[in-house]
């Protein structure tokens, strides 16, 4: 009976006061002629199926993923760095807006010193930050100091924002003795506990799964801090990605989920990677908030990150950010992405849908920026890097009995002894090894 008042009541709504009335004791009429009719009319009932939000229908009918309206592209700046709708201009001051710049160009400096000193055997690996640099600024800006970032291993901008040095990532990718990874990780492999940035691991998406859990640990503890996991939609199809966004999502952790889908994974075009409509897509089925982001566009970048931490600490619940972006260099030196992609392709995105000329853009604009500014800062910051790179390089390797330290506060017996077996081994047969690269064995 209450259902069909409220069907009565609906139907009156839109009706004169006239057949108000009508419709009103014809409806309850026919829900006293038989139990039939009124079972019938219990087609609005919803399912109390637990773990679903649905309602019944009475037609087979599958849902076409193919006939379904992609997620939305949230967008600030277009290409010539012009706010489209001034009511989603962030007004960052003019000092926030040359520092994303600075640091982006900066990293852009960094990146070319580095990737050539690699292709000249100087260091072992490298991993270009070409094109994605408005990921980094964007959300870099809009999170506090205190939150905790987890890294996948293309998130250099995020660490340049937040203070590490040149000299700090010319030190871990020499691995020399003033690296503060003492030379056990690979090349770009950055980590600063000063600057909340957990050590980043080669591995793919291992880093997800951590971060929910820290995310608990911020809800637990209540300081006001949120925990950011950035990965690539490659590492959205490992199973620690499905373990990490579920966990998070059943368990309100507040986290900001950050995937950089730059459109190749390692080698794999995304065609190849998946079926469905993005790593956005996804959000919705696991219970986040999600949106999907120009990773072009810094502003949008910055909105997004911004209003999604706000989400993470006034609800306790995780957000899923999809910033959709394109990998101009290859995957790292040891990719030759003329395989799998055109010369005209990269070229595109590199002249027309950069980050960096798009932010550009935006300063002439306002202007805060133009050509001999411009040049200035090219020259300046070039000589910034190369200093740094020439005092990491000429530094010596940590000690080799490092080795041995900084996983026991004691060293036990058996670690003791291989350290002795090792220094003796090393000093018996100088020859063969160049100690004099290396800080001296005490």
């Amino acid at each position: 009976m209450l259902s069909l008042a409220r069907l009565a009541v609906r139907v009156a709504v839109c009706r004169t006061a006239e057949n108000i009335q009508k419709t009103t004791v014809c409806c309850f009429h026919r829900a006293s002629v038989s139990k039939s009719s009124q079972s019938t009319a219990r087609f609005e009932d919803k399912p109390e199926f637990p773990g679903s939000r649905s309602r019944y229908v009475h037609k087979l009918e599958f849902i076409d993923p193919e006939s379904q309206e992609g997620v939305p592209v949230y967008r600030v700046l277009n290409r010539e760095g012009k706010i489209i709708d001034e009511t989603q201009d962030p007004k960052l001051d003019k000092d926030i807006v040359m520092k994303m710049y600075k640091d982006m160009t900066l990293l852009n400096t960094m990146d070319r010193v580095l990737y050539e000193s690699q292709r000249q055997g100087r260091i072992s690996f490298y991993m270009t930050n070409y094109g994605e640099e408005g990921t980094h600024m964007g959300s870099a800006a809009a999170l506090d100091p205190g939150d905790i970032v987890f890294g996948q291993y293309r998130e250099a901008g995020v660490l340049m924002w937040r203070g590490f040095t040149l000299d700090e990532f010319m030190n871990q990718c020499y691995g020399n003795m003033m690296d503060k990874g003492k030379g056990r990780q690979m090349p770009v492999h950055y980590g600063s506990k000063d600057l909340n940035f957990v050590t980043i691991s080669s591995p793919l998406a291992t880093q997800m799964p951590q971060a929910a859990g820290a995310a608990y640990a911020c809800k637990m503890q209540q300081k006001g801090h949120v925990v950011i996991c950035y990965f690539g939609e490659g590492a959205a199809s490992e199973g620690d990605a499905h373990a990490a966004l579920n966990f998070a999502a059943v368990l309100d952790c507040p986290i900001i989920f950050f995937c950089r889908n730059n459109g190749y994974a390692i080698s794999t075009p995304t065609k190849d990677q998946y079926r469905g409509d993005g790593i956005a897509a996804r959000g919705p089925g696991y219970g986040i908030s999600t949106v999907r982001v120009d990773g072009n566009d810094t502003f949008a970048v910055y909105n997004a990150t911004k209003a999604a931490r706000d989400i993470c600490l006034t609800q306790n619940r995780p957000v899923l950010i999809e910033a959709m972006t394109y990998r101009i260099g290859h995957h790292s030196t040891s990719d030759d992405s003329s395989a799998y992609r055109s010369v005209d392709e990269v070229s595109y995105w590199d002249q027309q849908d950069n980050p960096i000329s798009r932010l550009r853009h935006y300063m002439l604009n306002q202007g805060w920026w133009d050509e001999k500014a411009e040049q200035e800062w090219k020259l300046g910051s070039r000589k910034m890097v190369m200093k740094a790179f020439a005092e990491a390089e000429g530094r010596k390797k940590p000690n080799p009995e490092e080795m041995f330290t900084d996983v026991y506060d004691t060293l036990p017996p058996h670690l003791e002894k291989q350290r002795q077996a090792m220094k003796e081994h090393v000093l018996q047969h100088k020859e063969h090894y160049p100690l004099e690269q290396f800080d001296k064995m005490t």
